[in-house]
């Protein structure tokens, strides 16, 4: 059971440009439910809710009892955009657009040695077989090194949690029908229906 999901905004200039954000000068990290992963599941099942969708995908990493990183994976960090945007708006919390039941789907896991093996792959997602977000993790603002010391430092991260590492640009709508097939270079590769 994962019991929390530590999840990094902006860490790609060219999403945080694509969303008319400025780009942090220190890690900015927002907080998902563990209950949200779906962890190698087939579907996406989107909740009756929502208006509008985006897809972000990301590398995962996952935590061990030492709190040292021996995992990692695909996720979706799922985003209820219209939400997000009328609550940030308003100066409000938005939990609401970020931590809905199934918003972060998860590829089965895979081993990691060294972190300098996840350095520099591509980080692809195809929608329907065209590719709608590609980037490599070079690009990356904050390194993964910063991130998992930032997250250890101020947080009460337990073994088993999640660290997602941000999104390249590209994110965009999902709907119903679509099939998602996403990929970690030379990793991992997996796929959702959405329904």
């Amino acid at each position: 059971m994962i019991q929390n999901v530590w999840a990094v905004g902006r860490n790609y200039a060219e999403h945080a440009k694509e969303l008319g954000n400025e780009v942090p000068t220190e890690p900015m990290i927002f907080l998902k439910a563990g209950s949200t992963t779906t962890l190698a599941a087939k579907e996406i099942h989107l909740p009756a809710w929502i208006q509008e969708v985006h897809h972000e995908v990301e590398l995962a990493l996952r935590f061990d009892d030492n709190l040292q990183i021996e995992e990692a994976c695909i996720a979706l960090d799922l985003t209820e955009r219209a939400k997000q945007n009328q609550l940030k708006a308003k100066g409000h919390p938005w939990t609401l657009a970020k931590s809905f039941t199934e918003s972060c789907p998860l590829s089965p896991f895979f081993p990691v040695s060294d972190l300098e093996e996840l350095k520099k792959l591509d980080l692809i997602l195809k929608i329907n077989g065209e590719v709608r977000q590609k980037g490599n993790t070079s690009q990356m603002i904050f390194s993964l090194e910063k991130l998992i010391d930032y997250v250890r430092h101020h947080f009460p991260v337990v073994p088993g949690d999640l660290l997602l590492t941000g999104t390249p640009s590209g994110v965009g709508p999902i709907q119903r029908g679509d099939h998602l097939e996403a990929e970690i270079q030379g990793k991992m590769k997996h796929s959702w229906k959405v329904s």
